[in-house]
């Protein structure tokens, strides 16, 4: 099977690429993990989060939006001595502030992500240099979320998660998932 061409450095990326990249992700906690590990992966390579991403989970006790906002400096804390993770103090505090603007989301966070998605999908592109990096839809996806209070969310790291969680389809097209997902 021919696969986008990033995906073959790793058996993590292999699984990531297969499985869950590209494929439509809905629910608060899932896309605030999503979200999470995004804002995480800033200045690191994916692959550093994906293989802490079970730590991560653990963590933040299951990316579980509630739990995760009554977190406190005990917390912070317990993060920071965590060799399991990324021990970035501005991320960790950012990720706890972010659940806490999640929750009080009267769409709910999975409602307000998806609203940013295309309406229509688009023709896979042709190589991975025709991938873009941002979007006009996670460009305002990003301004929105930081005029509600969000923090690590530019552009490029919406346009990520819109990537991951299936809002668009980035496969290329010689890979064998291009076009294999529909939106909802």
């Amino acid at each position: 099977m021919e696969r986008c061409a990033w995906a073959g450095s790793s058996p993590e990326y292999v699984a990531y690429h297969d499985d869950e990249w590209g494929v439509p992700l809905h629910g608060d906690d899932a896309l605030f993990e999503r979200l999470s590990l995004e804002a995480f992966q800033s200045g690191l390579s994916w692959i550093t989060i994906l293989r802490k991403r079970q730590n991560f989970r653990a963590a933040f006790a299951g990316f579980h939006l509630a739990t995760v906002a009554a977190y406190d400096d005990t917390d912070v804390r317990r993060l920071l001595a965590d060799s399991g993770i990324v021990r970035n103090r501005a991320k960790i505090e950012a990720t706890i502030a972010n659940a806490r603007t999640a929750l009080a989301m009267p769409e709910g966070l999975d409602g307000f992500l998806w609203s940013f998605a295309p309406d229509q999908p688009r023709r896979p592109p042709p190589s991975l240099a025709d991938v873009p990096t941002t979007s006009p839809e996670s460009i305002a996806m990003a301004k929105e979320l930081k005029r509600r209070g969000f923090r690590f969310v530019g552009p490029t790291t919406a346009y990520a998660l819109m990537q991951a969680t299936g809002m668009v389809d980035d496969h290329v097209a010689t890979c064998w998932r291009a076009g294999a997902v529909t939106l909802p």
